[in-house]
């Protein structure tokens, strides 16, 4: 099956793709209406194209790169690397999280962009006379699901907001807020119609929206309303969905080499179902030299900045950078930045013995020293074990915040597969035996990217367990992703929702939007102030919700947009 391919709608972008100031603005072509612009199924595809295209903009970075570390960092996973002292942008959260902000007004536009052409789709597909019965409910399915999706995340950061459900044929400046519950509550209609017309995922092509993810988010939805019971039966549907399982044993490409099936789920092209993934249940596609397709820079923002890192060579008492030639090599990761900088409490206190998810295979923590002659006591040493990290000055890095940190390789290839804009992004240098050099091109990366995966499925029951107190059932399912992790289990003693969302973590690292899985449980504020030395700091209660933007509030002159309280 081929991967979903977006094609860009360029007669047809400005009813798309609305670039309006106001967030739910549609102006249509004079020439090029929605009446005459989706008839055929191709047309809807076309436009049902746009909507994944939406989506991988904001999962890739390409709608604003310190829009999407913000949905990362300033959080209990990480702060910003590049902006640690003096603190500025989200590091110093109560002055710059307001609702002038640049951050939560390109996420708001971003998630409304997608309703607006999610409502599009949805009005002229169920007035269609052209389409077949089963292009119409795939095209409806599809669209619903991403209203919802889009929606929740909304509803997640801001709490209540402005519900639009109609296809505009004018500007509207009269909206008001609805409540969160009621936001929420859509999204379950929305859900639930989708997934009486989506169908099963292995009956779709890699990356399209499928039966199980409509289920998956709903379970998430149903949480938030506090129907634990019917969020226990929606998750459970996905996981004893024959067609799915989470993957125990090694699998893919790289399976008979040395690492772990945790390894392998984030390998270069293992992620898609077709590939024999059984637990991806949405996964972004993208493709070298395709024109739809945008590099990935999460691996340049996480991974650190590793060539401003140099020792003093013992013979020549010379500071040298520890890497050959002062290069990224592919062995260690991708070609780094230290943008997201991981906090202590994720790298050092949420672990325990054996989890492979904190493997070598998965995270890096230590380096061997190449950049020295061959011939220097000090070549193919262990840069931490034998002690040279010890002896480092401040003085011998660029960047003491971001030059080294473990090495988180979940969003890069292994080494010999880092394929960049420019083509493979090796330089092959047999005189360095510890890895190929990276091209500068390999800070956009293309790879396929999980939106969630069974796992999560398995962390959302036991959340919804948790809810209804059936603390043994939380504790179980919590305890399947700990089996499959080789680790300890937990016990029904220690299980609570701190608990849960430090196995999110684990399990989740660079895949969930952390802002979004804080604010959503209310926990943002908190947890933050407890983890994060940067925007700890200066977080507030009231910052457990995003703000407003004010350019929404101001443009809405018929009525009173409120703003959330603290702001």
């Amino acid at each position: 099956m081929k991967p979903i391919t977006i094609i860009y709608l360029l007669c047809l972008s400005a009813l798309f793709s609305s670039c309006s100031k106001h967030f739910l603005d549609e102006e249509p072509l004079s020439i090029y209406t929605p009446d005459n612009s989706l008839q055929t199924a191709t047309q809807f595809q076309q436009a049902t194209n746009n909507l994944y295209n939406g989506l991988r903009n904001i999962y890739m970075g390409n709608m604003n790169l310190d829009s999407y570390f913000g949905l990362y960092y300033a959080t209990d996973f990480a702060f910003n690397g590049t902006d640690y002292d003096p603190a500025a942008k989200l590091n110093a959260y109560k002055a710059t999280m307001v609702p002038t902000y640049f951050i939560p007004q390109t996420i708001w536009t971003a998630y409304y962009k997608i309703i607006t052409n999610a409502n599009l789709i949805i009005n002229q597909a169920t007035k269609s006379t052209q389409l077949a019965d089963a292009d119409k409910s795939s095209f409806l399915g599809q669209a619903l699901f991403f209203r919802a999706y889009a929606y929740k995340v909304l509803a997640n950061l801001y709490g209540g907001v402005p519900i639009e459900l109609n296809q505009l044929a004018a500007p509207r400046y009269d909206y008001v807020r609805a409540s969160r519950d009621s936001v929420y509550q859509q999204c379950k209609t929305d859900l639930q119609q989708a997934i009486g017309l989506l169908s099963d995922i292995n009956k779709v092509p890699d990356g399209a929206i499928n039966k199980q993810i409509a289920q998956h988010m709903l379970a998430e939805v149903l949480i938030s309303l506090k129907d634990y019971d019917g969020a226990i039966a929606s998750a459970s549907e996905v996981i004893n969905f024959s067609g799915l399982s989470l993957m125990t044993n090694r699998f893919g490409r790289r399976a008979n080499l040395p690492g772990d099936v945790y390894r392998d789920l984030f390998e270069y092209n293992n992620q898609n179902y077709s590939t024999g993934n059984h637990e991806g249940l949405l996964v972004i596609q993208s493709t070298l030299n395709n024109s739809s397709s945008v590099g990935d820079q999460t691996a340049w923002a996480v991974v650190p900045s590793l060539t401003g890192v140099r020792i003093v060579e013992s013979t020549t008492n010379t500071k040298i950078p520890i890497l050959f030639n002062s290069k990224f090599v592919d062995s260690v990761s991708s070609n780094g930045i230290g943008w997201i900088r991981p906090t202590s409490h994720f790298f050092y206190e949420i672990w325990t013995p054996g989890d492979i998810r904190n493997s070598s295979y998965n995270i890096i923590r230590d380096i061997r020293i190449s950049g020295v002659p061959a011939n220097s006591p000090d070549y193919g040493k262990w840069y931490v074990k034998d002690g040279y990290k010890d002896k480092v000055k401040p003085a011998d890095f660029r960047d003491t915040i971001r030059n080294f940190y473990p090495v988180i390789r979940k969003t890069s290839p292994s080494a010999g597969d880092f394929v960049s804009v420019a083509g493979p992004a090796i330089l092959t240098n047999v005189t360095n035996p510890f890895g190929g050099f990276l091209l500068n091109g390999a800070s956009r990366l293309f790879m396929q990217k999980y939106v969630a995966r069974v796992a999560e499925t398995y962390l959302l029951r036991a959340e919804a367990y948790l809810g209804k107190g059936a603390v043994q059932q939380a504790t179980d399912d919590v305890n399947v992703i700990r089996s499959r992790a080789q680790t300890t289990p937990a016990t029904a003693a220690e299980m609570n929702l701190d608990y849960i969302l430090d196995e999110r973590l684990r399990e989740l690292y660079m895949e969930e939007f952390r802002a979004v899985t804080l604010t959503r449980l209310g926990k943002l504020y908190e947890r933050d102030k407890k983890y994060n030395p940067k925007s700890g700091l200066t977080i507030e209660a009231f910052h457990n919700l995003w703000p407003i933007p004010s350019t929404e509030i101001t443009q809405n002159t018929g009525a009173v947009l409120e703003q959330n309280q603290g702001y």
